[in-house]
Protein backbone atom coordinates (compact mmCIF):
# COMPACT_ATOMS: atom_id res chain seq x y z
CA UNK A 1 0.00 0.00 0.00
CA UNK A 2 0.94 3.79 -0.21
CA UNK A 3 1.95 6.04 2.95
CA UNK A 4 4.20 8.37 3.81
CA UNK A 5 7.14 7.10 5.55
CA UNK A 6 9.90 8.78 7.68
CA UNK A 7 13.32 7.22 8.02
CA UNK A 8 15.28 9.93 9.75
CA UNK A 9 13.75 13.34 11.53
CA UNK A 10 14.06 16.83 9.59
CA UNK A 11 11.99 19.00 7.59
CA UNK A 12 8.96 18.30 5.57
CA UNK A 13 11.25 16.40 2.40
CA UNK A 14 11.88 13.90 5.46
CA UNK A 15 8.17 12.63 4.33
CA UNK A 16 8.54 10.28 1.51
CA UNK A 17 5.84 8.28 -0.49
CA UNK A 18 6.48 5.19 0.18
CA UNK A 19 5.18 1.66 -0.89
CA UNK A 20 5.00 -0.35 2.46
CA UNK A 21 3.47 -3.46 3.58
CA UNK A 22 -0.12 -3.54 4.58
CA UNK A 23 -1.31 -4.06 8.04
CA UNK A 24 -2.96 -6.80 9.50
CA UNK A 25 -5.79 -6.29 12.33
CA UNK A 26 -5.00 -7.85 15.56
CA UNK A 27 -7.46 -9.57 17.35
CA UNK A 28 -8.72 -6.29 18.59
CA UNK A 29 -8.26 -3.96 15.82
CA UNK A 30 -10.26 -3.31 13.16
CA UNK A 31 -8.81 -2.46 9.20
CA UNK A 32 -9.56 0.49 7.35
CA UNK A 33 -9.37 1.86 4.11
CA UNK A 34 -8.55 5.82 4.89
CA UNK A 35 -10.68 8.58 3.28
CA UNK A 36 -9.00 11.37 5.01
CA UNK A 37 -6.03 11.50 7.47
CA UNK A 38 -5.88 14.83 9.47
CA UNK A 39 -2.65 16.89 9.51
CA UNK A 40 -1.62 18.23 12.52
CA UNK A 41 0.92 19.75 14.10
CA UNK A 42 1.52 16.98 16.45
CA UNK A 43 2.79 15.29 13.12
CA UNK A 44 4.99 18.12 12.40
CA UNK A 45 6.92 17.68 15.83
CA UNK A 46 6.88 14.12 15.36
CA UNK A 47 8.36 14.59 12.20
CA UNK A 48 11.20 17.19 12.70
CA UNK A 49 12.24 14.69 15.87
CA UNK A 50 10.73 17.24 18.54
CA UNK A 51 8.76 14.63 19.49
CA UNK A 52 11.10 12.02 18.97
CA UNK A 53 9.56 8.46 17.23
CA UNK A 54 11.75 5.44 16.07
CA UNK A 55 12.31 5.60 12.61
CA UNK A 56 11.42 4.49 10.49
CA UNK A 57 7.69 5.17 11.00
CA UNK A 58 4.52 6.11 8.64
CA UNK A 59 3.09 9.59 10.58
CA UNK A 60 -0.12 10.54 11.33
CA UNK A 61 -2.44 9.83 14.19
CA UNK A 62 -5.89 10.89 13.23
CA UNK A 63 -8.54 10.35 10.20
CA UNK A 64 -11.63 8.57 9.05
CA UNK A 65 -12.55 5.95 6.70
CA UNK A 66 -14.33 2.78 5.64
CA UNK A 67 -13.40 -0.81 8.03
CA UNK A 68 -13.06 -3.92 5.64
CA UNK A 69 -11.67 -5.97 8.17
CA UNK A 70 -12.48 -6.67 12.02
CA UNK A 71 -10.68 -8.51 14.08
CA UNK A 72 -11.97 -11.72 15.95
CA UNK A 73 -12.64 -10.16 19.57
CA UNK A 74 -14.51 -7.37 18.29
CA UNK A 75 -17.69 -6.55 18.60
CA UNK A 76 -20.27 -3.96 17.88
CA UNK A 77 -18.01 -2.99 14.33
CA UNK A 78 -18.52 -4.53 10.83
CA UNK A 79 -16.64 -4.24 7.19
CA UNK A 80 -18.59 -1.57 5.73
CA UNK A 81 -18.98 0.80 8.84
CA UNK A 82 -17.71 4.22 9.01
CA UNK A 83 -15.15 5.03 11.82
CA UNK A 84 -13.20 8.21 12.51
CA UNK A 85 -10.16 7.85 15.50
CA UNK A 86 -7.11 10.13 16.64
CA UNK A 87 -3.77 8.84 18.66
CA UNK A 88 -3.81 6.11 15.95
CA UNK A 89 -0.26 5.97 14.59
CA UNK A 90 0.50 5.39 10.82
CA UNK A 91 -2.39 7.05 9.46
CA UNK A 92 -0.99 8.83 6.92
CA UNK A 93 -1.47 5.54 4.63
CA UNK A 94 -4.12 3.70 2.71
CA UNK A 95 -5.40 1.42 5.28
CA UNK A 96 -4.73 1.85 9.04
CA UNK A 97 -4.94 -0.79 11.66
CA UNK A 98 -7.28 0.93 14.61
CA UNK A 99 -7.55 -0.63 18.39
CA UNK A 100 -11.69 -0.82 18.64
CA UNK A 101 -11.06 1.06 21.74
CA UNK A 102 -10.47 4.04 19.43
CA UNK A 103 -12.65 3.60 16.52
CA UNK A 104 -15.72 6.28 16.51
CA UNK A 105 -18.62 5.40 14.52
CA UNK A 106 -19.54 8.35 12.10
CA UNK A 107 -23.70 8.77 11.51
CA UNK A 108 -24.86 8.76 7.86
CA UNK A 109 -25.80 12.73 8.42
CA UNK A 110 -21.64 13.62 8.37
CA UNK A 111 -19.67 13.53 5.49
CA UNK A 112 -16.13 11.59 5.73
CA UNK A 113 -14.25 15.04 5.46
CA UNK A 114 -15.97 16.57 8.24
CA UNK A 115 -15.51 13.64 10.51
CA UNK A 116 -12.15 13.65 9.62
CA UNK A 117 -11.75 17.57 11.52
CA UNK A 118 -13.40 16.12 14.40
CA UNK A 119 -11.43 13.71 16.53
CA UNK A 120 -7.68 15.39 17.38
CA UNK A 121 -8.90 18.79 16.81
CA UNK A 122 -12.70 19.10 17.86
CA UNK A 123 -12.30 16.80 21.00
CA UNK A 124 -9.32 19.40 21.94
CA UNK A 125 -11.67 22.96 21.41
CA UNK A 126 -14.29 20.49 23.61
CA UNK A 127 -11.68 19.94 26.69
CA UNK A 128 -10.32 23.29 26.53
CA UNK A 129 -13.76 24.55 26.35
CA UNK A 130 -15.12 22.76 29.27
CA UNK A 131 -12.31 20.62 31.19
CA UNK A 132 -9.38 22.74 31.45
CA UNK A 133 -10.94 26.20 31.77
CA UNK A 134 -15.27 25.55 31.85
CA UNK A 135 -16.59 28.53 30.04
CA UNK A 136 -19.59 30.01 31.89
CA UNK A 137 -22.21 32.34 29.83
CA UNK A 138 -20.80 36.20 30.13
CA UNK A 139 -17.36 34.95 30.38
CA UNK A 140 -14.27 36.90 27.98
CA UNK A 141 -11.94 34.24 26.61
CA UNK A 142 -9.30 34.94 24.48
CA UNK A 143 -8.50 32.71 21.54
CA UNK A 144 -4.92 32.61 19.93
CA UNK A 145 -4.75 31.48 15.96
CA UNK A 146 -8.73 32.06 15.95
CA UNK A 147 -8.44 31.19 12.04
CA UNK A 148 -6.07 27.92 12.90
CA UNK A 149 -7.94 24.18 13.18
CA UNK A 150 -8.43 24.37 16.89
CA UNK A 151 -9.64 27.80 17.17
CA UNK A 152 -12.42 28.38 14.57
CA UNK A 153 -13.71 25.10 16.35
CA UNK A 154 -12.76 26.71 19.71
CA UNK A 155 -14.56 30.03 18.74
CA UNK A 156 -17.72 28.08 17.90
CA UNK A 157 -18.17 26.45 21.04
CA UNK A 158 -17.53 29.22 23.16
CA UNK A 159 -20.21 31.22 21.54
CA UNK A 160 -22.60 28.01 22.20
CA UNK A 161 -21.69 28.17 25.84
CA UNK A 162 -22.08 32.18 25.99
CA UNK A 163 -18.96 33.68 26.48
CA UNK A 164 -18.06 37.01 24.61
CA UNK A 165 -14.83 35.61 22.22
CA UNK A 166 -11.95 37.81 21.09
CA UNK A 167 -9.75 36.15 18.46
CA UNK A 168 -5.95 36.56 17.39
CA UNK A 169 -5.31 36.16 13.53
CA UNK A 170 -2.42 37.30 11.41
CA UNK A 171 -4.06 38.28 8.37
CA UNK A 172 -7.27 40.03 7.12
CA UNK A 173 -8.62 36.70 5.35
CA UNK A 174 -7.96 34.88 9.15
CA UNK A 175 -9.69 37.60 10.34
CA UNK A 176 -12.56 36.71 8.05
CA UNK A 177 -12.39 33.57 9.09
CA UNK A 178 -12.51 34.18 12.34
CA UNK A 179 -15.33 36.65 12.54
CA UNK A 180 -17.61 34.04 10.62
CA UNK A 181 -17.10 31.67 12.93
CA UNK A 182 -18.74 34.11 15.35
CA UNK A 183 -15.60 35.73 17.40
CA UNK A 184 -17.20 38.52 18.46
CA UNK A 185 -13.52 40.87 18.26
CA UNK A 186 -10.68 39.88 16.21
CA UNK A 187 -7.49 41.35 17.23
CA UNK A 188 -4.33 41.02 15.43
CA UNK A 189 -0.85 39.82 17.66
CA UNK A 190 1.07 43.28 18.31
CA UNK A 191 -0.49 44.76 21.24
CA UNK A 192 -3.68 42.18 21.91
CA UNK A 193 -3.18 42.17 25.78
CA UNK A 194 -3.67 45.84 25.44
CA UNK A 195 -6.03 45.43 23.58
CA UNK A 196 -8.44 42.45 25.42
CA UNK A 197 -7.84 45.19 28.99
CA UNK A 198 -9.04 47.94 26.54
CA UNK A 199 -12.31 45.80 25.43
CA UNK A 200 -13.12 44.36 29.08
CA UNK A 201 -13.14 47.94 30.71
CA UNK A 202 -9.02 46.83 32.07
CA UNK A 203 -10.54 44.02 33.82
CA UNK A 204 -8.41 41.07 31.34
CA UNK A 205 -9.94 38.04 30.31
CA UNK A 206 -11.65 34.95 32.11
CA UNK A 207 -9.10 32.57 29.96
CA UNK A 208 -6.85 32.56 27.39
CA UNK A 209 -6.60 30.02 24.96
CA UNK A 210 -2.94 29.81 23.35
CA UNK A 211 -1.83 26.90 21.12
CA UNK A 212 0.99 29.90 19.86
CA UNK A 213 3.50 29.38 22.56
CA UNK A 214 6.86 31.39 22.70
CA UNK A 215 5.48 34.28 20.74
CA UNK A 216 2.65 35.14 22.95
CA UNK A 217 3.17 33.40 26.26
CA UNK A 218 4.14 36.53 28.13
CA UNK A 219 1.26 38.88 26.76
CA UNK A 220 -1.44 35.97 27.36
CA UNK A 221 -0.50 36.46 31.25
CA UNK A 222 -1.01 40.02 30.64
CA UNK A 223 -4.29 39.59 28.87
CA UNK A 224 -5.60 38.12 32.11
CA UNK A 225 -7.67 39.35 34.53
CA UNK A 226 -7.14 38.45 37.66
CA UNK A 227 -7.64 34.52 39.09
CA UNK A 228 -7.90 34.15 35.33
CA UNK A 229 -6.83 30.95 33.61
CA UNK A 230 -4.37 30.56 31.12
CA UNK A 231 -4.13 27.47 28.82
CA UNK A 232 -1.36 26.52 26.99
CA UNK A 233 -2.00 23.79 24.77
CA UNK A 234 0.13 23.89 21.70
CA UNK A 235 3.89 25.76 20.67
CA UNK A 236 2.95 26.65 17.24
CA UNK A 237 5.79 29.58 17.52
CA UNK A 238 7.96 27.25 19.94
CA UNK A 239 8.29 25.82 23.06
CA UNK A 240 7.43 28.08 26.24
CA UNK A 241 10.98 28.44 28.30
CA UNK A 242 10.31 27.74 32.19
CA UNK A 243 8.27 29.70 33.89
CA UNK A 244 8.65 30.81 37.33
CA UNK A 245 5.96 29.95 39.77
CA UNK A 246 5.90 33.34 41.30
CA UNK A 247 5.19 35.24 37.75
CA UNK A 248 1.22 33.56 37.95
CA UNK A 249 0.99 35.34 41.61
CA UNK A 250 2.14 38.63 40.44
CA UNK A 251 -0.36 38.14 37.29
CA UNK A 252 -2.92 38.59 39.60
CA UNK A 253 -3.16 34.89 41.36
CA UNK A 254 -3.68 33.45 37.29
CA UNK A 255 -3.65 29.76 36.89
CA UNK A 256 -1.54 27.97 34.50
CA UNK A 257 -2.74 24.83 32.46
CA UNK A 258 -0.53 22.71 30.04
CA UNK A 259 -3.35 19.94 28.63
CA UNK A 260 -3.29 17.14 26.35
CA UNK A 261 -5.82 15.45 24.94
CA UNK A 262 -4.70 11.74 25.98
CA UNK A 263 -5.19 12.78 29.42
CA UNK A 264 -8.72 14.17 28.54
CA UNK A 265 -9.90 10.70 26.90
CA UNK A 266 -8.64 8.14 29.01
CA UNK A 267 -11.57 5.39 29.38
CA UNK A 268 -14.04 4.42 26.24
CA UNK A 269 -17.24 6.40 27.85
CA UNK A 270 -15.14 9.95 27.95
CA UNK A 271 -13.55 9.43 24.40
CA UNK A 272 -16.99 8.60 23.47
CA UNK A 273 -18.59 11.28 25.25
CA UNK A 274 -16.49 14.15 23.97
CA UNK A 275 -17.16 12.91 20.39
CA UNK A 276 -21.12 12.71 21.08
CA UNK A 277 -20.77 16.65 21.79
CA UNK A 278 -19.18 17.30 18.95
CA UNK A 279 -21.62 15.58 16.62
CA UNK A 280 -24.48 17.00 18.79
CA UNK A 281 -23.26 20.41 17.84
CA UNK A 282 -22.81 19.75 14.40
CA UNK A 283 -26.47 18.16 13.92
CA UNK A 284 -27.81 21.34 15.86
CA UNK A 285 -25.42 23.91 13.41
CA UNK A 286 -23.71 25.20 16.63
CA UNK A 287 -20.49 23.53 14.91
CA UNK A 288 -19.14 23.97 11.23
CA UNK A 289 -16.07 22.56 10.74
CA UNK A 290 -13.73 24.89 8.21
CA UNK A 291 -11.82 23.05 5.45
CA UNK A 292 -8.70 24.73 4.23
CA UNK A 293 -7.51 22.13 1.50
CA UNK A 294 -7.73 18.39 0.96
CA UNK A 295 -4.08 17.26 -0.69
CA UNK A 296 -3.36 13.99 -2.16
CA UNK A 297 -1.44 11.53 0.49
CA UNK A 298 2.10 12.29 -1.87
CA UNK A 299 1.56 16.38 -0.92
CA UNK A 300 2.00 15.64 2.51
CA UNK A 301 4.91 18.14 2.43
CA UNK A 302 2.94 20.49 1.16
CA UNK A 303 0.85 20.33 3.65
CA UNK A 304 3.43 20.45 6.30
CA UNK A 305 4.97 23.96 4.88
CA UNK A 306 1.50 25.26 4.61
CA UNK A 307 0.25 24.44 8.07
CA UNK A 308 4.07 25.31 9.76
CA UNK A 309 4.00 28.82 7.94
CA UNK A 310 0.62 29.37 8.93
CA UNK A 311 -0.73 29.99 5.82
CA UNK A 312 -3.67 27.74 6.23
CA UNK A 313 -7.23 28.76 7.66
CA UNK A 314 -8.87 25.52 8.85
CA UNK A 315 -8.64 21.99 8.79
CA UNK A 316 -6.16 20.40 6.84
CA UNK A 317 -6.72 17.25 5.28
CA UNK A 318 -4.52 14.08 3.21
CA UNK A 319 -7.04 12.17 0.43
CA UNK A 320 -6.67 8.92 -0.25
Amino acid sequence: MKAIVVSSPGGPSALKFSEVEEPGPTRDQVLVRVAYAGVNYIDVYQRSGVYPRPVPFVPGGEGAGQVVAVGADVAGIRPGDRVAWEGVPGSYAEYVAVPAAKALPIPDTVADEVASALPLQGMTAQYLATASYRIAPGDTVLVHAGAGGVGLLLTQLAKALGATVLTTVSSAAKAAASRDAGADHVLGYDGFAAEVRRLTDGAGAHAVYDGVGASTFDDSLEALRRRGTLVLFGASSGQVPPVEPQRLARAGSVLLARPTLADFVVSRAELEDRFAYLLRQVAAGRLRPRLHASYPLAEAARAHRDLADRATIGKLLLAL
